[in-house]
């Protein structure tokens, strides 16, 4: 496989498309697979090509990238007639980007090891921004001699690539990471609430969290969102949802009691039923300030 290996990426959505675009300015030959011509039609006029079937983009690939919604999707696009499975062959690379199971991972390796597909799980950290900006962090796991050889294409949208291990362990770690990113949300909340009601201000409140020992990248990132409380979603209730789901899922699978994890998933349901499901996830201040008699509309 030469350096710019041909490079097929099916799902050309929010971090899709940077992740994507990136890899096509590095000089990366690249075919994508969209049904969504709006998805499509930027990178396609950058020098993308169409591919408008699976087996077309397998034909025509070294490495095929997914970057899809869920576990549903990928099932379709691998198992479904005319589907990965039925179309790769021996030699080629596929990379799973996405938040899906563990359980739907190893099914997927189950098959593309039959193929003699090389499969790496190779989930992202970051925002869109951090894509758009190549400072995402990959964590990857899988065949490590994949790994190295797909570490420059990596490294065209991330700052940070981690091996983690042969099989599911990336799947975890992604896991992990989201379990803290959601409860975050839920604590900074709680606590911004308490705090309000000692007549402090949320920009005075913040600008000593991110001084202290309790700063994070993540906080600091969402500052100016709560601050002015521009709850347009980065990251949405749905989707974090969906991730708590995921993580509640394996760890009813691995026999792991999770029971704050459990909670915080309850908060964002009521947060959807609240109609905030399309807010960004840190919308979770404003209902905190609701159940404590901070009278404030839900965000529009």
């Amino acid at each position: 496989m030469s350096d710019k290996f041909s490079v097929g990426w099916a799902g050309i959505g929010k971090m899709g498309a940077p992740m994507s675009r990136r890899v096509l300015e590095a000089g990366f030959p690249l075919h994508v697979y969209e049904p969504l011509p709006e998805n499509r039609a930027t990178i396609v006029a950058e020098g993308a090509n169409v591919a408008h079937s699976l087996e077309d983009l397998s034909a025509a690939s070294d490495v095929i990238v997914l970057t899809i919604p869920n576990d549903a999707v990928l099932r379709d696009l691998v198992f479904s007639p005319g589907g990965l499975a039925s179309v790769m062959t021996a030699g080629q690379t596929l990379i799973e980007m996405s938040t899906v199971s563990p359980a739907i991972s190893a099914e997927v390796d189950a098959a593309m090891t039959a193929l003699g597909v090389a499969y790496l799980r190779a989930p992202v950290s970051g925002s869109t921004a951090s894509a758009s900006s190549g400072t995402l962090s990959v964590l990857a796991s899988g065949p490590e001699p994949t790994f190295r050889r797909i570490e420059p294409m990596f490294q065209c949208f991330a700052s940070r690539c981690f091996y983690v291990g042969p099989a599911e362990e990336a799947r975890y770690l992604k896991l992990v990471l989201n379990a803290l990113v959601g409860a975050t949300s839920a604590i900074l909340g709680e606590a911004l609430t308490l705090g309000l009601k000692g007549n402090l201000s949320v920009e005075t409140m913040l600008s000593v969290i991110c001084e202290s020992a309790v700063a994070s990248p993540l906080i600091a990132y969402k500052r100016d969102l709560l601050v002015d409380r521009n709850f347009d979603p980065a990251f949405s209730v749905s989707q974090m949802m969906k991730d708590f789901d995921l993580i509640l899922g394996a760890a009813r699978s691995d026999h792991v009691p999770m029971y704050l994890a459990s909670m915080i998933r309850q908060q964002y349901e009521a947060a959807y039923t609240d109609g905030l499901a399309e807010k960004d996830f840190f919308v979770l201040f404003e209902q905190a300030e609701r159940l404590a008699g901070l009278s404030r509309p839900p965000a529009e």
